[in-house]
């Protein structure tokens, strides 16, 4: 096990993972996964959610659409998954797609579907703080 290991949001790595069914691309995620240096991984996908899918924000404590329906238990299936392959590679940081219900860390939407950012993690960005994991928000690209 190395514990050099960065784990990489996958639609920064160039995976078509994103809700809308396309990438977030980013230069250093994709450098990182080619050098052998992180893993990529789409929490969503592991929760076992389909792509692509309605977008989804955080209201509440809750992830939802914007008709309401309740998605959190993919989010919290999902956060879980990605933690133990985070864990079990030796990983101490994580590079993560900002704003996501899931990765965002720092800063995500507000759960009204404005657009409005508010201070928060998504739930993966969570688990992996309490996991001593240290999650980091990459570079804005939008």
């Amino acid at each position: 096990m190395r514990d050099d290991m960065i784990l990489v949001s996958a639609c920064l790595a160039g995976v078509k993972c994103r809700y809308d069914g396309g990438d977030n691309e980013h230069p250093d995620a994709v450098r990182l996964v080619e050098q052998g240096q992180a893993i990529p991984v789409c929490p969503e996908q592991l929760g076992g959610l389909p792509t692509p899918r309605n977008p989804v924000e955080i209201r509440d404590d809750r992830v939802v659409d914007e008709s309401g329906t309740d998605f959190t238990e993919h989010f919290q299936r999902g956060a879980q998954e990605a933690v133990k392959l985070a864990v079990r590679a030796g990983c101490r940081t994580a590079l993560l797609q900002p704003r996501s219900p899931s990765c965002g860390c720092g800063m995500i939407y507000d759960g009204t579907f404005q657009r409005r950012l508010i201070p928060g993690d998504g739930f993966l960005a969570r688990a992996l703080r309490r996991a001593g994991i240290e999650p980091v928000a990459a570079e804005d690209r939008d």
